[in-house]
C-alpha cells in the first residue's frame, strides 16, 4: 500500500502527532492511520431532484471503501438547481457554482492531505466543478454520477423539464389551455435524477465516462435503480485500487481523452455547455483545447443518437440501447476514438469495449447505424465574424434552415426579452439579441432556456434567430447562437448593435455578422460607455472581476 500523505505528518519529530487525536474522534483506530484516507465529496441535496438520491450512493461508497481497506471521510459540496433558477436573477449563480464546487473540493482534499477523492454530482455544474478540482489536484479520483431521472408521461408522450418550459410558450400562443399546462408541470419530473434528455448533466456525465474518469455504463443509469447503487460501490473499490497503483487523473485526462470526449459529444448531439466545461477542465489539466477543436470534430463526426431536446428519446432509452460504450464502439470501429486511452480501471478503452458489438442492435433506433446517422455531421458550429471576433457557438440540430438575415431586436437583459416574447412582440424573421448576460456582464452567463423555449412553444423556433453573450441550457434548440465573445460588458461588438440593424447568422458558413460598415462600428465604439458592474460585493462581484472570456471556458484562475 502506498504511504498515505497524512501518515507522513509529524509534529516536532513526534510520530503520533496531535492531529491524529482529532481523527480518533471521528472513528479512527490505531491500524487505520496506515490506510489511505479518501474523501467522499457528497453532493446530496434536497434542493433539486438531480441530487436527491446521491446520499445513498455516497453511503454505499463509504462502506465499500472501508471493506477495501481505506478510510473514507465524507464532506459536502453545494449545488444550484439550474431548472429552478432558470429565468430569474438566481440563474446568475449557476456557472459561478462550478467554480465554488471546484474550489471547495480542492480546499478540503488539499487542506486535509487526502490520498484520493470520490466525487459525486447530479445537477449541471456538479460534474465540471468536480472534474476541474480533480484535474488541479491530480490525486487518484473517480466520479460517480447521481443518475438520470425517468421520463414523465402525459397522453402517451415522454416529458422532460424542457416540456414544461415549452408548454409556457404553447399556452401563451393559445395552443394549449391552463389545464394541460398544469398537467405537464405536474408530470414532467416524476422523481429523483438529473434532467432526462441529453442535456448538460447527462452530457457531461457521458463525457466523463468517455474520458475514463467514470465506470462504463454509469452515466446513463437511472438515479432510482439498484444498478446505480451497485455502480457507486464498484467505483469506490476501483478508486482504492487506483490509489494503490497511483493512477492519477492527469494520466487519464490527456489530449487523446479530450478528443475522445469531443467525438462522443458530437455523436450524442450533446449540450452546448460542454463547450464551456471541457476547455475549463483541460485548462486545469494542462491540456490545450480550443474552440477550433470543437469545430473540427463537428465536421468529422456525425450525430448518431436521436435524443432530446431536438430528437425523440431520453437517456434511459440510450441506456437500454447499449449506453455510452455502444456509442464509443461505433466511433472506435470508424477510427474516431483513441482506443489506447487509459481509464480509471487501469484498462484501455480498447479493452473496455472489447465485448461491445461493433454495430448497435437493429431492434432499437436510439443509436443509429453508421450509414444512417441523425445528421451527417456534428450539431455544434463555431461562428466568427465582426460580431464575434473570438468566436460564438451555434447549435444546429433540429433546425430546418441554419441561416437567417434579419433585423435586430435588442435587449439588455433576459427579463426584457421575455417580456417582449410573452407580449407576442417578436415576429418571424427577427434576430433577437440578448446582451450584457456574459460571464462578466451578467455576471454569471445565464442560460436562455426561458426565451428559447417560449419561442419554440409559440412556433417561432425555425423562423427567429437569437444571439446572446449568455449561454443556453442543454435543453435548448432552435436558431440560436450563444457564448458571443468578446461579450458586451467588455466592449464586444454585440454591445454596439442598434435596434433594426441587419444581422446575418449562417451556421453553414460559420459566420455571425453585423451588416454595417467597419467605419460605423468604430464610430459606435468610440461613444460606447462601459456600464457599471451590476454587483460590487459578494461572490458575483468577485466572479466578475476574475472570470475569463467564454471562448476560454470562463475560467477564474
Amino acid at each position: 500500500m502506498t504511504d498515505n500523505r497524512r501518515s507522513k505528518i509529524v509534529t516536532q519529530g513526534v510520530p503520533r502527532s496531535p492531529n491524529r487525536a482529532l481523527l480518533r474522534a471521528t472513528g479512527f483506530g490505531d491500524a487505520d492511520f496506515d490506510k489511505p484516507i479518501v474523501g467522499v465529496a457528497n453532493a446530496h441535496s434536497t434542493i433539486t431532484p438531480c441530487n436527491l438520491g446521491i446520499g445513498v450512493l455516497a453511503a454505499r461508497a463509504e462502506v465499500a471503501m472501508r471493506e477495501a481497506g481505506a478510510m473514507p471521510q465524507t464532506f459536502g459540496t453545494i449545488t444550484i438547481s439550474d431548472g429552478i433558477a432558470m429565468g430569474t436573477e438566481g440563474m446568475k449563480y449557476s456557472l459561478v457554482s462550478r467554480e465554488v464546487i471546484a474550489d471547495a473540493i480542492e480546499t478540503v482534499c488539499q487542506g486535509q492531505s487526502l490520498d484520493g477523492v470520490l466525487a459525486t454530482g447530479g445537477c449541471d455544474k456538479n460534474m465540471p466543478g468536480a472534474m476541474i478540482a480533480i484535474a488541479r489536484m491530480n490525486i487518484p479520483a473517480i466520479f460517480v454520477y447521481g443518475g438520470t431521472i425517468k421520463p414523465g408521461q402525459y397522453r402517451g408522450r415522454d416529458l422532460t423539464i424542457v416540456s414544461a418550459f415549452e408548454a409556457v410558450g404553447e399556452y401563451i400562443a393559445g395552443k394549449i389551455g391552463e389545464v394541460e399546462l398544469l398537467e405537464i408541470e405536474r408530470r414532467a419530473c416524476p422523481g429523483a435524477g438529473s434532467c432526462g434528455g441529453m442535456y448538460t448533466a447527462n452530457t457531461m456525465a457521458s463525457l466523463f465516462e468517455a474520458m475514463g474518469m467514470s465506470l462504463p455504463y454509469s452515466s446513463t443509469m437511472t438515479a432510482e435503480s439498484s444498478e446505480k447503487v451497485d455502480s457507486a460501490e464498484r467505483s469506490a473499490r476501483v478508486l482504492v485500487d487506483a490509489i494503490e497503483k497511483q493512477v492519477r487523473p492527469r494520466d487519464l485526462l490527456t489530449r487523446a481523452a479530450f478528443e475522445n470526449a469531443l467525438a462522443v459529444l458530437m455523436a450524442l448531439g450533446g449540450s452546448t455547455n460542454a463547450v464551456l466545461h471541457l476547455p475549463a477542465i483541460a485548462h486545469a489539466a494542462g491540456v490545450k483545447l480550443t474552440l477550433d477543436d470543437f469545430d473540427a470534430f463537428s465536421r468529422r463526426v456525425p450525430v448518431l443518437c436521436d435524443l432530446k431536446p431536438s430528437g425523440q428519446y431520453v437517456a434511459t432509452d440510450l441506456h437500454r440501447a447499449g449506453g455510452i460504450p455502444q456509442v464509443m464502439k461505433l466511433l472506435l470501429v470508424h477510427g474516431l476514438l483513441h482506443g489506447d486511452a487509459l481509464t480509471v480501471t487501469g484498462q484501455t478503452l480498447d479493452e473496455v469495449l472489447r465485448d461491445v458489438p461493433d454495430e448497435p442492435s437493429s431492434a432499437q433506433d436510439v443509436i443509429r447505424p453508421w450509414p444512417d446517422p441523425v445528421y451527417p455531421h456534428g450539431h455544434l458550429a463555431i461562428l466568427r465574424g465582426n460580431l464575434a471576433e473570438e468566436g460564438a457557438l451555434a447549435k444546429t440540430s433540429g433546425v430546418r434552415a441554419p441561416k437567417i438575415t434579419g433585423p435586430a431586436r435588442v435587449f439588455d437583459s433576459e427579463e426584457a426579452c421575455m417580456e417582449a416574447i410573452l407580449a407576442c412582440k417578436i415576429h418571424p424573421g427577427d434576430v433577437v439579441v440578448i446582451r450584457y448576460e456574459g460571464p462578466k456582464g451578467g455576471p454569471g452567463m445565464r442560460e436562455m432556456l426561458s426565451p428559447t423555449a417560449a419561442l419554440v412553444g409559440q412556433g417561432l423556433g425555425d423562423s427567429v434567430g437569437l444571439v446572446t453573450d449568455g449561454r443556453f441550457s442543454g435543453g435548448t434548440y432552435g436558431m440560436v447562437v450563444g457564448h458571443v465573445a468578446p461579450e458586451a460588458a467588455v466592449g464586444g461588438a454585440i454591445a454596439l448593435v442598434n435596434e433594426g440593424d441587419l444581422i446575418t447568422l449562417d451556421a453553414e458558413r460559420r459566420l455571425l455578422h453585423l451588416d454595417i460598415s467597419n467605419e460605423e462600428i468604430e464610430r459606435r465604439r468610440k461613444i460606447w460607455q462601459q456600464p457599471p458592474p451590476r454587483y460590487t460585493r459578494g461572490v458575483l462581484a468577485k466572479y466578475a472581476r476574475l472570470v475569463s472570456s467564454a471562448a476560454k471556458g470562463a475560467v477564474t484562475d
